[in-house]
């Protein structure tokens, strides 16, 4: 791979490092419960495209059995809070 190339994906990989940052607001302003669960999982799935893209930066296919289960981890979680969270009534939509 070239090192412009390898340059440029690890360039893109601390930009979605700074973009999931910035989603760090909503996960502790976040009025709701809800808010905060998807807040978390889009940082989540961030973490796995910068381990992607740090696997295809640095030429390490390891990083992509990590982002893997890193992912499956992430849609748990998902699927736990969810499930812990879920009202019967139903969500108040605002």
């Amino acid at each position: 791979m070239s090192e412009f190339l390898s340059t440029a994906l690890l360039g893109a990989a601390a930009i979605v490092v700074v973009l999931a940052a910035i989603v760090l607001y909503r996960v502790i302003a976040g009025p709701t419960t809800h808010d905060r669960v998807v807040a978390v999982n889009v940082i989540g799935t961030s973490i796995v495209i910068v381990l992607a893209l740090i696997a295809a930066g640095l030429d390490q296919p390891a990083y992509l059995d990590i982002a893997i289960v890193y992912a499956l981890l992430n849609f748990v979680l998902s699927l736990v809070v969810g499930r812990f969270t879920y009202e019967r009534e139903g969500v108040e939509w605002r």
